[in-house]
């Protein structure tokens, strides 16, 4: 897809993966992708180097999904952030995964944190982390890698939005110690912690998540999706969507 490469899987085969990779003591980070993501990458080389760089790209968004299916994609089904955090907390419960959340509005990480523990019980929160609404300096980020690598948290939830969350977990993966999985998931905090509802279903599988974020958000989005929808739609029309290999059986593996 215009350069970046959307994994061809569903929500069951991203959490096989996950626990691959837990199981297997390795680490990395996943990236939600959809039409904004996509967008970002042509025209920032470090935000395109950070979806190059992961375990996986996720197909959030029904263009993603249409676009691989007309690809010949049988398998790619969208993997949207908010249904998988509540999977991946679910078996977080189970496989005995401690998890951190690191995003939100002030206090939102530690309101999620009880949300996902009256929800999943078992759950167990190694920490939270609400950063600062402006850019954190170098020791702030050092402190927070070494709360997050010290609190023995082996998936880290990641709620900053597009493109910053995978922005940073590109730069900071490498600093983190231990097996960790980190997964972008935007506004799946502000969903789960109760204070923005989400889009019903049926939207969601038209393709129109956008536009019910916009009639929330309209003065945040507005000049975004003006901006990326028109160039999204003439760029794959130059460049469309293709298939290079069984990607979703490689990257599970």
């Amino acid at each position: 897809m215009l350069g970046v490469e959307i994994a061809c899987v569903d929500q069951a085969r991203t959490l096989e993966a996950i626990g691959n990779w837990l199981d297997g003591g390795q680490r990395s980070y996943l990236c939600l992708t959809g039409v904004h993501g996509v967008m970002e990458a042509q025209a920032d080389e470090a935000v395109d180097r950070a979806l190059q760089g992961a375990g996986m790209d996720l197909p959030d968004g029904m263009p993603m999904v249409w676009a691989g299916k007309r690809a010949g994609s049988a398998e790619i089904e969208r993997v949207y952030g908010p249904d998988l955090m509540l999977a991946v907390c679910e078996r977080a419960a189970r496989r005995g995964w401690p998890v951190f959340f690191y995003g939100g509005q002030p206090d939102v990480a530690d309101l999620l944190a009880d949300r996902m523990t009256e929800r999943f019980g078992g759950l167990e929160v190694a920490g939270t982390h609400s950063p600062p609404m402006r850019e954190a300096g170098e020791r702030e980020d050092r402190d927070v890698l070494e709360l997050i690598s010290s609190s023995g948290a082996r998936v880290v939830f990641i709620g900053i939005s597009t493109p910053k969350q995978e922005l940073w977990m590109a730069n900071h993966l490498p600093e983190l110690g231990g097996s960790v999985v980190l997964i972008g998931v935007g506004a799946a905090f502000d969903i789960h912690a109760g204070l923005r509802s989400d889009a019903p279903g049926w939207i969601g599988r038209l393709g129109l998540h956008w536009l019910y974020r916009l009639i929330q958000e309209p003065r945040r989005l507005w000049r975004r999706y003006l901006s990326i929808i028109p160039r999204f739609v003439f760029a794959i029309f130059r460049q469309p969507p293709r298939l290079i290999g069984r990607a979703s059986e490689d990257q599970v593996r």
